[in-house]
């Protein structure tokens, strides 16, 4: 597929060993710093999410950042094979102690933290000691997929819809202790914590977020945040940026937060939903076309795609053994691997909008993602599904117009870890798209966290994962 080499390198990156461009990098880092001075900001935290889905971080004084901008900070290798519970794993490529990478702050992207006194964030390219992108770097690979989209002369908008269960600060290993009992999409949740949710919102526009909504959710003390469309890069850089300001906002508030596919057994899990359209030109390409509910052949055709690709993509949005006690029928979580208009039990909701603004609302849901994945390969393992999906002029099977649970033709998705890594092993198109060394990575952390839990009940699942995320 054109563009999603190992080789390609990143558009917006230096040329390998360009002393002017590390030069120019930390000049402007220092008007980056003076202006976070002015502002307060003593540090920057520089952060990257693992495959395991874990955000990390690295953090230097801003009297650092030119040093950080041209030079990057050590960032070991090993943490692409680290697992939910620290443990490491290997895989042939990336693992072991040896070895060390350049985490660079993308200055283009680094906030001041509104719920973090004196803090900001930036998210963070990992580069090799060469300064080319580090093969394993998610972020990279998302950038790329992006560039392969753009290279076929399409543009892909997207957005995260955030789901989070809030707790008393005490809640530690045992079940969480809620500070609200109001019911499900109920306006007493939102009185009872309007002071939270009233900073929330204030926090996400302090710091330029915009966000669609936020309301209520099912589970006991859940919540939900969907945020604006954008490119699916600044998409991913978004999702991880809510996610911390929420944490911020919660531990101001004395509470805590999860975001981990299920915070309770047997109840309704946190889905970290996908939603995108394609575009050319300015134009929503799922909207005003001959194919179903109007959309047109390219848009049908990348939908079809990643429809085909769900099991194997399954590896990526839904990776942590967690995931699967979510991804059950009746739940929409989308456990079925089915399409339809407006079906919030298919794992494909295609949405066309309202009379009046379908041309620009028009997208696609991905329902069976959760929060635990790392939202940089989800964004780029995606594009890459629905990429090759156009090459291949697929187009979508019938839909699901109910319930699929209730069809006996309706196709489970893999209801265990190991059977989404099996998909992911065979998928051509992901190891393609994604290089060798990252394709592994991520198998081998699936695998590792596979072995992790094998002997464990779906509560003991729960209850290690559920402040990890």
């Amino acid at each position: 597929m054109a563009g999603t080499s190992n080789s390609h390198r990143s558009p917006t990156l230096p040329a390998p060993g360009a002393a002017e461009a590390r030069a120019a990098r930390g000049l402007r880092a220092d008007g980056v710093a003076a202006a976070l001075r002015d502002r307060k900001v003593v540090g920057v935290a520089v952060g990257w999410v693992d495959n395991a889905g874990i955000t990390r971080a690295k953090a230097v004084p801003v009297g650092q950042l030119g040093e950080a901008a041209a030079w990057g900070v050590g960032a070991a290798p090993c943490f692409d094979v680290f697992l939910v519970n620290d443990a490491m794993t290997d895989s042939r490529w990336i693992g072991g102690p040896v070895g060390d990478l350049r985490l660079v702050p993308d200055l283009d992207r680094i906030t001041p933290l509104a719920a973090q006194s004196g803090w900001a964030w930036a998210p963070g390219d990992r580069l090799t000691q060469d300064g080319v992108p580090h093969p394993g770097c998610q972020r990279d690979f998302a950038r790329r997929m992006v560039a392969a989209a753009a290279e076929r002369g399409f543009e892909v908008r997207a957005g995260f819809e955030t789901e989070w269960v809030v707790a008393e600060a005490g809640s530690r290993h045992d079940e969480p202790v809620f500070p609200t009992e109001g019911p499900a999409y109920g306006m007493q949740r939102v009185v009872d914590l309007s002071d939270y949710l009233a900073d929330l919102l204030q926090a996400f526009d302090d710091q330029g977020l915009a966000v669609l909504q936020l309301h209520p959710e099912y589970a006991p003390g859940q919540f939900e945040v969907s945020s604006a469309a954008a490119d699916p890069l600044a998409a991913a850089d978004h999702s991880v940026l809510v996610r911390q300001t929420i944490r911020g906002v919660s531990a101001r508030h004395d509470l805590r937060c999860s975001f981990a596919p299920v915070v309770t057994a047997g109840m309704v899990g946190n889905g970290g939903h996908l939603h995108l359209s394609l575009w050319r030109d300015g134009v929503n390409l799922m909207h005003g076309g001959p194919g179903p509910h109007g959309l047109t052949a390219d848009a049908e055709a990348f939908l079809a795609g990643v429809l085909d690709a769900l099991p194997a993509l399954l590896a990526i949005g839904a990776p942590s053994v967690a995931s699967y006690v979510r991804l059950v029928p009746s739940q929409w979580a989308g456990a079925f691997r089915t399409w339809g208009l407006e079906n919030r039990e298919a794992a494909l909701r295609l949405i066309t909008g309202s009379r009046g603004e379908a041309e620009t609302r028009a997208n696609a849901e991905l329902k069976c993602f959760d929060a635990a994945a790392n939202p940089y390969l989800l964004v780029g393992a995606v594009l890459a599904a629905g990429l090759d999906g156009v090459g291949r002029s697929l187009t979508l099977p019938p839909e699901s117009v109910g319930d699929p649970a209730r069809d006996p033709a309706a196709e489970r998705l893999p209801q265990r870890l190991l059977e989404s890594v099996a998909a992911f092993d065979r998928s051509t198109v992901l190891r393609e798209a994604l290089g060798d060394p990252l394709h592994d990575a991520v198998a081998a952390v699936r695998r590792g966290e596979a072995a992790l839990f094998a002997a464990a009940t779906p509560e003991e699942v729960v209850a290690a994962t559920r402040w990890r995320y």
